[in-house]
């Protein structure tokens, strides 16, 4: 029997994330995975980041991760979403390759000192003294203080077309059979969910010439702080549409969609669902937008997005070909839905770790949420708090206002998820203080601090630091009337009345420090991140000012800490349902409890004050 510090279940985006977090951070690590051919795969879209999704690789990043750095290797599009609307929801989104994807993690996995990437299904967890036994399918034993699984969507999946189905992973790999039944005697409740993907079509068979190109953008900010090369477009999306026709052959066969049959169980993600849920639901749209993605520069493979269903494949046949541009498309891989196992994350602490069995920590899919982003995200969180665990110092939590990490992890913890859990900027209600620009700023200190964050990647984040220090010195300098006339009528602004500052002229709404440095040329000596941080920094002054006060009046709420010995069915002050919500999440502050659901505004300051009661005789006793 083998040992290591701590055993890593799953190589998909969070199990990548948390095997290298404790691998760099000296622990003895092992990454077992079904196959060694889907490491870090895209199984469904070939793209990182999105709406919320850019925020959450960027803070990835910024912790130390290499999801944002393996993005950048292998981005073939790099566009900015939301580039109309204000920073709080502007969003990175990248066409990666998605061969090359999977081949730069595996290659960078492969040679990370500490770390051993092994081919094996685990088939039990036994407890042992101080840790556990993982036992794979083969009958080899490994055993670790720390165990982390991110099984994805693998634990009993099962692909259905039509009224056809396998039980097997996505792509065809192979599934885990007896993994669930181990969580299951370990006590840990279930849930059964659903996801799918489009089909892939020939991009030779698609009639480019009557859809709209959507290229990428550049000039603007990477995935990674520590790009130093500027990215450059290698490819185009396309825009198309779905029409009347395509809905009258999905009505007419309804009644063949799993989703709708029946033979579907799982709860599917309401944020992303299948064409013919949206045809449904949405019945008085005449249209839908479909983009075709590129799936590599190495294949002709061209997905649909927005267009997954579980139809039989003749109906999915003319549903393609019923839309303008994919008349003659040649389908290489059928669209398919996938039910898997799962947890209820309620049954987590904030850290990640399973409440009722130290050392047991779970991230990604298997916590109920959807996406590779929300999955790396909690796989670096998951690997910075067991390698914590095993140091046996204090366990890392994000607050919702250090990033939208923090939100993610206290959302599905706090409150649980009856659907797969996607990540929107409308769940942070510090939007515009995370934004994907000042990841770094928020959150380097503290990889560093856990020791993730090297030496190379805080000298690129204390010059960033420096340089921001330096841009906004020359905010003070004035110009006169005369030397601004141009920008400001050019600009639809109203001229001053007087001698005006660089900075009062950014807050001005049609002004930008870009504008500033296109006819002054003040800036020329600073790159575009610097700038633009600066720049947002001024001109929303006002209200990043009025988020940080919020944030401070519920300080005192966060900084209340719940003891893990306080019995909530003791009291008669607070209500029945609140006693055994809180029963049963066990919140670790107060914070933390005032957004447990069925848990009142009453409640909580009935609560306050009988956790302040019960501290001061805790504190008397030891006396």
């Amino acid at each position: 029997m083998e040992i290591f510090d701590a055993i890593v279940i799953g190589a998909g985006h969070a199990g990548c994330e948390a095997a290298l977090a404790l691998a760099r951070t000296n622990n003895k690590t092992l990454l077992l995975t079904l196959s060694l051919d889907a490491v870090a795969f895209l199984a469904c879209n070939p793209s990182i980041g999105g709406t919320a999704k850019g925020q959450l690789v960027c803070e990835i990043d910024a912790l130390g991760g290499e999801m944002g750095v393996n993005t950048d290797k292998t981005l073939i599009q790099l566009r900015m979403l939301n580039s109309g609307k204000g920073p709080a929801v502007q969003s990175l989104r990248a066409q990666a390759d998605k061969i090359e994807y999977h081949n730069q993690m595996k290659k960078t996995l492969e040679n990370t000192e500490n770390l051993f990437l092994k081919q094996g299904e685990v088939v039990d967890i036994v407890k042992e003294n101080e840790g556990y036994n993982v036992i794979t399918a083969v009958g080899q034993t490994f055993f670790a203080k720390a165990i982390i699984f991110a099984t994805g969507v693998y634990l009993k999946s099962k692909i259905i077309i039509g009224e056809w189905t396998k039980d097997c992973g996505p792509n065809g790999f192979s599934n885990a059979q007896k993994l669930s039944l181990c969580l299951t005697n370990l006590g840990i409740k279930l849930l059964r969910f659903k996801t799918g993907t489009p089909a892939r079509i020939n991009g030779r068979s698609v009639n480019y010439s009557v859809l709209d190109v959507q290229n990428g953008e550049e000039n603007i900010q990477n995935f990674s702080f520590i790009t130093k090369k500027k990215i450059k477009n290698k490819a185009v999306c396309y825009l198309t549409y779905t029409n009347e026709l395509t809905h009258k052959i999905i009505r007419d066969n309804l009644d063949k969609a799993p989703v709708f049959s029946g033979l579907i169980q799982g709860i599917g993600p309401r944020y992303c669902p299948s064409i013919e849920t949206k045809i449904v639901r949405f019945a008085d749209k005449e249209r839908h937008q479909l983009f075709l993605e590129p799936e590599s520069l190495s294949t002709n493979e061209i997905y649909i997005q927005g267009f997954s269903t579980s139809m039989p494949v003749k109906i999915q046949e003319k549903m393609i070909h019923s839309i303008k541009g994919l008349e003659n498309a040649e389908i290489m891989r059928d669209s398919y839905a996938i039910e898997y196992d799962c947890i209820d994350p309620t049954q987590l602490l904030p850290t990640l770790e399973l409440k009722t069995h130290k050392g047991l920590f779970f991230a990604g899919q298997i916590n109920g949420t959807s996406g590779y982003e929300e999955a790396a995200a909690q796989g670096i969180i998951a690997g910075i708090n067991a390698n914590l665990y095993l140091k046996n110092k204090e366990q890392l939590v994000l607050k919702r206002s250090d990033g939208y990490i923090g939100v993610l992890i206290d959302d599905i913890v706090t409150k649980g998820t009856n659907e797969p859990y996607r990540m929107m900027t409308s769940r942070a209600e510090y939007r515009l203080l995370l934004r994907q620009d000042n990841a770094d700023l928020r959150l380097t200190e503290i990889g560093r601090k856990v020791g993730l964050v090297d030496d190379k990647r805080y000298k690129i984040f204390l010059k960033k630091k420096k340089n921001l220090e330096k841009i906004f010195s020359l905010l003070n300098k004035k110009y006169k009337i005369s030397e601004i006339q141009d920008l400001f009528t050019s600009n639809n602004e109203n001229l001053p009345k007087e001698s005006i500052s660089i900075k009062d002229m950014i807050k001005r709404s049609n002004i930008d420090a870009f504008k500033i440095n296109n006819l002054f040329h003040v800036f020329d000596k600073f790159n575009y991140d610097i700038i633009n941080e600066m720049n947002i920094m001024v001109k929303y002054e006002g209200y990043l000012k009025q988020q940080l006060e919020e944030i401070e009046k519920f300080k005192k709420y966060e900084n209340t800490v719940i003891p893990s010995n306080f019995d909530y069915k003791k009291y008669h002050g607070l209500r029945l349902e609140a006693a055994e919500k809180l029963s049963q999440i066990q919140p670790l502050n107060i914070g933390q409890a005032s957004r447990i659901s069925g848990v009142s505004p009453s409640d909580i300051a009935v609560l306050s004050v009988l956790v302040k009661k019960f501290v001061m005789e805790e504190n008397k006793k030891k006396e």
